[in-house]
């Protein structure tokens, strides 16, 4: 199998030099039962690498358990990786199975890995090197046969030096390393990965494919993505959704766009790791509306300050054809900024201390 094919298969979308290296190693490294470490932001993919290692690899026609460490309460994580005996704490009223258990013959997927406490550190160096655990209340040992794959959006060697991750679990699990670079550091992905994900809408919700303008294409090739891919997919998708002409403008996709340094992230049961498509869809929503309120409130005080500086002025001798309406004043601040940043709109949206969004308004508004 090619990289080409081996990307299709797995919808890995990329076509800048550092993924298809990654890919490279991916498929050198699936069909072994080595310990593979991913490392990147929130957001860059790295599911999607996970699930090529499992299903390339010869436990492919077995499960795949993915477990987000850091959503699970820290009183109840052991249980819920070793499993429990009946009566063995307050609240256990049968025998349960933990994740290695359910995971026997598969894989296990540890994401947010450096959340593991110290104590649960321990124990599952142990399952590493003798793949057996004894689960909480039980005085027998149990047998698995689990390859473990772990992620962390932490630098880990940071957390061994400041003591909140063991040195000897960090370099069992370092045999392998896959950095995945963010969305920024690869901006040739933007492109692709966004006409990828409005053909995915149109097929899913049954519509031809919306188009994107040069212009919006601009604006993404520019903007950082702090969420990453799931940023872009969830922008693209929104953006689709509130489209009535059929087209994705630059206007369209400025609300939908954060200045935050990166998204929130669901730490609340279940431990599946996605959150569902109709659940990103609102937190979307609900981002533009917040920015369309802080235009207003950036509107607000815009006004309060141009009238502050008409009292000054009246406080002096001055004449009639001195005063400048505030629409003027405004138009000229515009255009002063714009010409010392040369034409840089964002740049000179923070310089007139309003959103860029509110600028690109006022720009069509007063034609320039």
């Amino acid at each position: 199998m090619t990289i080409s094919e081996f990307k299709n298969q797995y919808g890995i979308i990329s076509k800048s030099k550092e993924i298809n290296d990654l890919v490279d190693i991916t498929m050198q490294v699936a069909k072994s039962d080595i310990s593979v470490l991913l490392f990147g932001e929130s957001g860059v993919g790295k599911e999607v690498f996970t699930r090529a290692l499992h299903e390339y690899s010869d436990r492919g026609n077995k499960k795949l358990v993915s477990v987000n460490c850091g959503a699970i309460p820290e009183g109840i994580l052991e249980s819920e990786l070793f499993g429990h005996k009946k009566g063995s704490f307050t609240g256990a009223m049968d025998d349960r199975k933990g994740y290695f258990e359910i995971a026997d013959g598969g894989t296990l997927f540890l994401d947010e890995i450096a959340e593991m406490p110290l104590t649960t550190q321990v124990k599952l160096l142990r399952v590493l090197e003798t793949k057996e655990f004894m689960k909480i209340g039980s005085e027998t040992v149990t047998k698995v046969d689990v390859r473990i794959l772990a992620a962390a959006n932490k630098d880990l060697q940071k957390e061994v030096d400041v003591k909140r991750f063991r040195n000897d679990l960090y370099f069992r699990l370092k045999a392998v390393t896959l950095n995945i670079p963010p969305l920024r550091d690869r901006v040739e992905d933007i492109g692709i990965l966004a006409d990828y994900f409005l053909e995915l809408y149109a097929k899913k919700n049954n519509i031809d494919i919306p188009r994107i303008t040069q212009n919006a294409y601009a604006l993404m090739y520019q903007y950082k993505w702090p969420g990453n891919i799931r940023e872009l997919k969830n922008v693209i998708e929104t953006a689709s959704a509130l489209s009535r002409t059929g087209i994705i403008e630059h206007d369209s996709i400025i609300p939908l766009l954060s200045s935050s340094v990166g998204l929130d992230e669901n730490r609340n049961l279940p431990i599946h790791l996605n959150k569902s498509p109709e659940a990103l869809d609102r937190e979307m929503i609900y981002r533009a509306l917040i920015e369309i309120k802080k235009d207003l409130l950036d509107l607000k005080q815009l006004a309060f300050k141009n009238q502050n500086e008409m009292q000054t002025y009246n406080n002096g001798s001055m004449e009639v054809e001195d005063v400048i309406p505030m629409d003027d004043m405004e138009r000229r601040a515009i255009i002063n900024a714009l010409n010392y940043t040369k034409q840089n709109k964002r740049k000179a949206a923070r310089l007139l201390n309003i959103s860029e969004r509110t600028l690109y308004r006022k720009i069509n508004e007063y034609g320039l």
